[in-house]
């Protein structure tokens, strides 16, 4: 009981059965924890139901409304931490990300020598398959735009597929991350980075989301431009 992938869900009913059965089949008995903040959609029952296949590893915190992706990894990161996991993953519902590049990510860490690893689209060998050319101009050049301010040596800094050692997540003052969009991302990875934490970043396939709506908005893009610019004054 090492492993554990935590996955943020909001209406992901057409999603999460199939990740939650493609997370339990990767060998190394992973384990999976659900934070669901009041899906209308039923997502919560679906997993309700799964957890009577899987008792021993498919988990669940129920949330009272949509409270922001950043605050959904931060309940799952201390839940982790209260029951003794050594790797936490955090990834999307969506299957954007593959499920068995848990396998590389967690490598990278425990067998490589990083403390957190980044599914990374931006460094040879990874790519985004199925976005707009819009969407990828926009994508990379915040990704560049935030290693101008920050210096931060990682090319997709708003990766959202990623394992954390325990180490780091119990130095990070999670009760102090500010941001709850693609900012949380970045500065989660900013705050490590500062820490003298090793980060690594593992080439994936990016594939953009085939059922359910994507959370992507102009707000979530705005906060993550302003919030460079905050880090690098409140992380000095």
């Amino acid at each position: 009981m090492d492993k554990l992938v935590v996955i943020p869900t909001y209406n992901e009913k057409e999603n999460i059965a199939n990740m939650a059965r493609a997370v339990m089949a990767l060998p190394g008995n992973f384990h999976l924890l659900v934070v669901d903040d009041g899906s209308p959609d039923g997502t919560a029952s679906i997993v309700r139901a799964l957890q009577q296949e899987f008792p021993d590893s498919l988990f669940m915190e129920e949330r009272s409304g949509k409270l922001g992706l950043g605050t959904a990894y931060i309940h799952g990161f201390k839940w982790a931490l209260q029951h003794g996991y050594q790797f936490i993953f955090e990834m999307d519902a969506d299957f954007s990300h593959d499920p068995k590049d848990l396998l590389r990510l967690h490598d990278a860490c425990a067998l490589q020598g990083a403390d957190m690893s980044i599914g990374s689209r931006y460094v040879k060998g990874g790519r985004v398959e199925n976005w707009p050319k819009d969407r990828i101009f926009i994508s990379k050049g915040g990704a560049l735009y935030t290693r101008i301010i920050t210096r931060m040596p990682v090319k997709d800094p708003t990766a959202g597929f990623v394992c954390y050692t325990r180490r780091v997540l119990e130095a990070l003052p999670l009760d102090d991350v500010r941001f709850v969009g693609y900012a949380f991302q970045i500065e989660m990875k900013y705050r490590a980075w500062k820490m003298g934490f090793k980060l690594r970043e593992v080439p994936i396939k990016f594939i953009d989301r085939i059922a359910g709506a994507s959370k992507m908005s102009k707000g979530i893009v705005q906060e993550a431009m302003k919030g460079v610019w905050k880090m690098r004054g409140f992380l000095k």
